[in-house]
Order: C-alpha cells, then sequence, then structure tokens
C-alpha cells in the first residue's frame, strides 16, 4: 500500500486513528464489560457483538497505521499549476463521444467520481497527471480504451 495523500488527509487518518485508539476503545471495552456481566459468554449475543466490534476497530485501527506509514505526501501548494496534478481541475473531451466534463484530480481518500473527483490512481488520473491544455492521451481502462483531450486547465 502506497497512497499519495496530501498533508490534510494525513491529518484527517491521524485524527480518525487517535479517536479510534482512545475514545472508541474506551467504549467498546465498556460495552464488553456490560455485557459480560450479563451472564454466560458463550450464548451472549450482546458480548459477541462487542467482541465483534473490538476486532472491526482494530482492523480500521491497522489500516489506519499502515495508511500513514507508507503514505507518499504530497505538498499540493508546490505543484506546477501549468499541468494537470493534484487538486486540478481541468475541462476535458472524451473525443470518441464528442462529449465534454470538468474533472478533479484528487487523492484516494477524497473520490467521488459521481461529482468527477477522480483519483490520481485511477487509470484516468494517471494518464491526466502531467499533461497541459491541448494535449491528447490515450486511458487504457479495464475492457476498454478511449482518447481525452485537455481542454483548459481550470
Amino acid at each position: 500500500m502506497n497512497n499519495t495523500l496530501t498533508k490534510e488527509n494525513i491529518n484527517k487518518l491521524k485524527e480518525e486513528l487517535e479517536y479510534r485508539m482512545t475514545v472508541k476503545r474506551a467504549e467498546i471495552a465498556k460495552e464488553k464489560l456490560i455485557a459480560a456481566a450479563h451472564g454466560d459468554r458463550s450464548e451472549n449475543a450482546e458480548y459477541k457483538e462487542a467482541c465483534a466490534n473490538y476486532r472491526e476497530n482494530d482492523n480500521r485501527i491497522q489500516y489506519l497505521m499502515t495508511m500513514i506509514s507508507t503514505a507518499t505526501v504530497i505538498d499540493d501548494s508546490k505543484i506546477d499549476k501549468s499541468t494537470l496534478g493534484l487538486n486540478s481541475r481541468a475541462k476535458i473531451k472524451f473525443i470518441e463521444e464528442d462529449d465534454e466534463d470538468i474533472v478533479t484530480l484528487v487523492t484516494t481518500m477524497d473520490i467521488d467520481p459521481e461529482n468527477m473527483l477522480i483519483s490520481i490512481e485511477s487509470d484516468l488520473g494517471k494518464a491526466l497527471i502531467g499533461k497541459k491544455v491541448g494535449d491528447i492521451v490515450e486511458v487504457t481502462a479495464p475492457g476498454d480504451n478511449y482518447s481525452i483531450e485537455v481542454l483548459e486547465i481550470l
């Protein structure tokens, strides 16, 4: 796992990690104690649920720690604005369909395909990184290849 993230993304991950390691763990531990007091743990649904919550929280903590420790952090304030990069907005044209759209290149944490917030690690994002106005690129996607022209960097 080696995601490209911004300092803001890392800070969000660290905030969630801190919350899960302190507040959330304490809440789950309290749930387990209350559930354990109800008797036989082998048939105690509340206790089993609390244990499942504990494992789920622990898995998320491990994921967050891995994301933070393996991320490549980009300072998006120092990016060349004449080429497409992280947090760039561009008007593009899907050549075969003669259709135009505005895309924003974002980190994997900020993707929202419905609003055209496209990951820089996606096929489209990888094809657009470093491109300038007037460039035509071939996007290689699973099951389909298509061409895009960069019309304007916004």
